[in-house]
């Protein structure tokens, strides 16, 4: 007999309704909750070394969200393929929510509509005046920021005490272009009989990085330059490395070949030096060094001698180096776009970037970590840091414009024209300039 009364019975089936509906809705808040940003990432020649960035940053983006379930998945590649993994995504809208850009990159991608205008997060984000200002500007593309500069390396002259010593050669003779000079002459004298070459000349790809723009800039000279009366954008670039100063800057590196110092097509980024295969090197030669202490940092220095600067024409020019590193992006494929600049800000907190660039001997991009507290960690192990970074306020970046890679070329062109003797400086500089010129569409 069922005694159950028809208002018990409402009741359970109401119940039963509210139960149903109530999972129903954790299941689909569940899956609302559940988000995976995706990154695409260059591998800094360890792809294992992007954990010590994104684990705590996505700890602490977890611990600002908690009622997200934030995942992260990221693919790294060497430099040599990033640019072309890039521009594969971009090509085919992928859904990215951050990306590691070569400076050089950031207009040919702002230009392809792939980055996302991070102008008005900087904005509010207000930490803008913390940054090198070459570091800074080096974000922007008309005027427009597309990219945060994270980190940064930087080229020095770095030499062989005892060989320099052999060679009779006093170290700061080096500073100066004319010492510079005499000084390989001596030294490829004494050395080159023991298979040793007194100075490190590039002649591989990158040539232009090291043997031409710090010396154009030091004169005072840019890449590029703005000029009117374009024929399709009124105002444009223009070359202007062809001027009295390129010639001047690329006549230094005609005196050096004349004096014998040999161009190296071959370049592994320092590890020649420390195999004292050369006397002398301009390189970052930092990344290349692996100390643990600061004795062995100390016995390094006593062997090895350190300039923060490239030869000038004389002591009355301040130097000027070229930097590299990397900037943090965010495409306009990106689904969480607030989160991924939220990830950003926090891998660039100087609590969580500074040891990441203290251990892997990059330079910082942020003031207060250049010349905070986080210098003393990095002065215990890593040789001249000081001076290193130092060297950032004489720092320069290449242009970010789509047409660089092209122009680059041009430049390296006319460097090894006059390396091998097809060119004097004036007509390899004034060819290479015609190209550029017609490559910005004068």
């Amino acid at each position: 007999m069922n005694t159950q009364s028809p208002l018990s019975s409402f009741l359970i089936l109401l119940l039963l309704v509210i139960i149903i509906i109530s999972a129903a809705s954790f299941t689909s808040s569940s899956a609302q909750n559940q988000i995976t940003l995706s990154a695409i990432l260059e591998d800094q020649g360890d792809p294992e070394r992007w954990k010590s960035l994104i684990v705590p940053a996505i700890e602490e983006l977890r611990h600002r969200h908690p009622n997200l379930d934030i995942q992260m998945n990221y693919t790294t590649y060497p430099y040599n393929d990033m640019r072309e993994k890039l521009l594969s995504a971009a090509d085919n809208h992928t859904n990215i929510d951050l990306i590691s850009v070569d400076q050089i990159w950031l207009g040919e991608f702002a230009e392809k509509g792939f980055l996302t205008d991070l102008t008005n997060y900087t904005k509010t984000w207000g930490r803008g005046n913390d940054w090198y200002e070459a570091n800074w500007d080096g974000g922007f593309y008309n005027d427009t920021v597309y990219g945060i500069w994270a980190w940064t390396d930087i080229r020095g002259l770095w030499y062989w005490k005892d060989m320099l010593h052999e060679a009779g050669v006093d170290p700061n003779s080096l500073r100066t272009w004319d010492g510079y000079i005499d000084a390989a002459k001596k030294l490829n004298t004494i050395l080159r009989p023991q298979g040793i070459e007194g100075v490190h000349l590039v002649g591989a790809s990158h040539s232009p990085d090291i043997e031409f723009y710090p010396y154009l800039w030091m004169l005072g000279e840019n890449i590029i330059g703005q000029k009117s009366g374009h024929p399709t954008k009124g105002h444009y670039w223009f070359p202007t490395y062809n001027g009295t100063e390129g010639v001047r800057a690329m006549e230094f590196i005609k005196a050096q070949i004349d004096a014998g110092i040999k161009p190296q097509k071959n370049h592994f980024w320092g590890k020649e030096f420390l195999n004292r295969k050369f006397a002398v090197m301009l390189e970052a030669l930092q990344h290349h060094v692996h100390l643990n202490t600061t004795e062995q940092k100390r016995d390094f220095e006593q062997k090895v001698g350190f300039f923060p600067m490239f030869p000038v024409p004389n002591l009355s020019y301040e130097s000027s180096s070229l930097m590299g590193g990397w900037e943090l992006s965010i495409p306009k494929t990106s689904n969480h776009k607030d989160l991924a600049w939220e990830l950003i800000t926090i891998i660039l907190e100087p609590k969580i970037l500074a040891p990441y660039i203290v251990s892997h001997a990059n330079l910082p991009t942020q003031i207060s970590i250049g010349e905070g507290s986080y210098v003393l960690e990095g002065n215990k192990t890593i040789p001249y840091y000081s001076q290193l970074i130092d060297m950032v306020k004489i720092g320069h970046g290449r242009p970010n414009i789509p047409e660089y890679s092209q122009i680059a070329e041009h430049i390296k062109q006319a460097l090894d024209e006059v390396y091998y003797g097809l060119k004097d400086p004036k007509q390899a500089l004034d060819d290479a300039a015609a190209k550029s010129a017609k490559v910005l569409g004068w």
